[in-house]
């Protein structure tokens, strides 16, 4: 299963014609395109299955809305896709995105609840050591290069939070995601498939601490 050529050929053409008339002009190879990037986006789920437990597979529209948004062009020039893990035992996600230019996958806590945000934040503030461990690794830096992106950061520590802590930087995020971009001819290799799960699964020793965090209180006791 590949990403075929054609498919990337028609986000292009996309981007230099995002309009309603062209769009239905070429409706015949969207649906193309769509079933191939489908087709991909399936043969990823499976292969995650066979090393973590997805709950939820997603496949993102390409319609925009564009009630509230100042760029009112009426299609994402991308496929999408989301992986959600199993409920409230395994937490995070991964997600991927086929964009002409500016492809990539993810994987990660992009959103965290309050909640959330700040059992992790109390984490980080008792022993971030486990994390750094993750951020050092080799397999994690081979992939994602050895950082979290946040899609947003506070200008200092959180509030009731030391902004001298040594791991300020960590209480700063938002988020935790690693990324991983990929170019066009990476996208259209034979061994795309095989290079994002690899990516993914580099990602579980990420998960299986977060996952540990994330269900337990800081004396390490379950709170499931």
């Amino acid at each position: 299963m590949i990403f075929d050529k054609k498919s990337f050929q028609f986000l292009k053409a996309l981007q230099k014609n995002n309009n309603r008339d062209w769009f239905a002009d070429h409706k015949g190879d969207y649906q193309k395109a769509h079933q191939n990037a489908k087709d991909v986006f399936a043969a990823i789920h499976q292969r995650l299955q066979q090393h973590d437990e997805i709950e939820k597979s997603k496949m993102m529209r390409i319609y925009r809305d564009v009630r509230f948004s100042k760029d009112k062009t009426p299609y994402k020039p991308q496929f999408g896709n989301s992986f959600s893990r199993l409920g409230r035992e395994l937490r995070g996600g991964y997600f991927i995105r086929i964009k002409p230019g500016e492809s990539l996958i993810a994987g990660g806590f992009w959103e965290p609840n309050k909640e959330d945000i700040f059992r992790i934040r109390k984490e980080i503030e008792m022993d971030a050591s486990e994390i750094r461990d993750i951020l050092a690794d080799a397999e994690y830096q081979k992939h994602f290069g050895g950082e979290f992106h946040s899609f947003g950061e506070l200008k200092t520590a959180p509030r009731g939070f030391d902004k001298n802590h040594p791991d300020v930087d960590l209480l700063r995020k938002k988020g935790y995601v690693a990324i991983r971009n990929f170019t066009d001819a990476e996208v259209l290799s034979d061994n795309f498939i095989d290079e994002v799960d690899a990516s993914y699964q580099a990602l579980r020793p990420f998960f299986n601490l977060f996952s540990d965090i994330l269900t337990t209180n800081l004396n390490g006791e379950s709170i499931l």
